[in-house]
């Protein structure tokens, strides 16, 4: 029996009667007496044993070789030799006690590889597969996108030189606001409008009145010293 379709029977059949922590691994590496190792835990000797006679059952319905059955009158461990594969089962102490897993797990399987599906199942993703695929660049392939609301915004023209004719521009308005002159105040008819004086015209009255006490003449002032009256 082809050893993938070995597998499969085991792993089914240790899943009919609920077996715990299933795991699979391939040892043609390491040993040429067999091509494929599984364990599986039971919670009680009861339900080992029915495990055991699960994979026996099931493997033999398929046409598959039983060559003998191990550990049936305890039932902590029976081990299943299936020629091209050993099924272990085996109880949660027994199995934490002797870890197989650390001498035969070089090569784990994956169960979902290890599982086919059924006959009909199996020709359907055939035929799915032998369908040609299209290629994903063309346009008829490629699903046609959700159309997405577009924000139009507005922008306005520029030519070149534009941006630094603006900018000068600009400039130069700065400057000839900076320069206007205050607004004349307009008196009406008949009434005098007292205008601040200017801050030049304060300077050069202050320089002038500062000019004219250096140049005034210094007063001498002499005093007079009495005599003594002679006796």
């Amino acid at each position: 029996m082809d050893i993938k379709k070995l597998q499969t029977l085991v792993v089914d059949a240790l899943e009919d009667v609920k077996g715990q922590e299933i795991v699979l691994f391939d040892t043609t590496g390491l040993t040429s007496l067999f091509d494929r190792i599984c364990i599986a835990s039971g919670t009680s000797n009861r339900q080992t044993k029915a495990l055991a006679s699960s994979v026996r059952d099931k493997v033999k319905e398929a046409g598959g070789d039983v060559i003998g059955i191990e550990g049936e009158d305890t039932g902590e461990w029976v081990l299943v030799d299936l020629g091209d594969m050993i099924v272990h089962i085996m109880q949660a102490p027994i199995r934490a006690y002797y870890r197989l897993e650390e001498i035969w797990g070089e090569k784990p399987v994956k169960l979902g590889a290890a599982k086919r599906k059924s006959t009909t199942e199996g020709k359907a993703a055939a035929d799915a597969e032998a369908k040609p695929k299209k290629a994903g660049h063309l346009a008829a392939t490629k699903k046609a996108k959700d159309a997405e609301a577009v924000i139009e915004k507005k922008t306005t023209a520029r030519k070149p030189g534009t941006v630094k004719a603006a900018a000068a521009a600009g400039a130069v308005a700065k400057k000839a606001a900076a320069k206007k002159a205050a607004p004349k105040v307009v008196a009406p008819e008949g009434k005098k409008v007292k205008v601040a004086e200017t801050k030049t015209a304060a300077a050069s009255a202050k320089a002038a009145k500062e000019k004219k006490a250096a140049e005034a003449p210094v007063k001498t002032v002499i005093k007079r010293i009495k005599k003594p009256a002679a006796e």
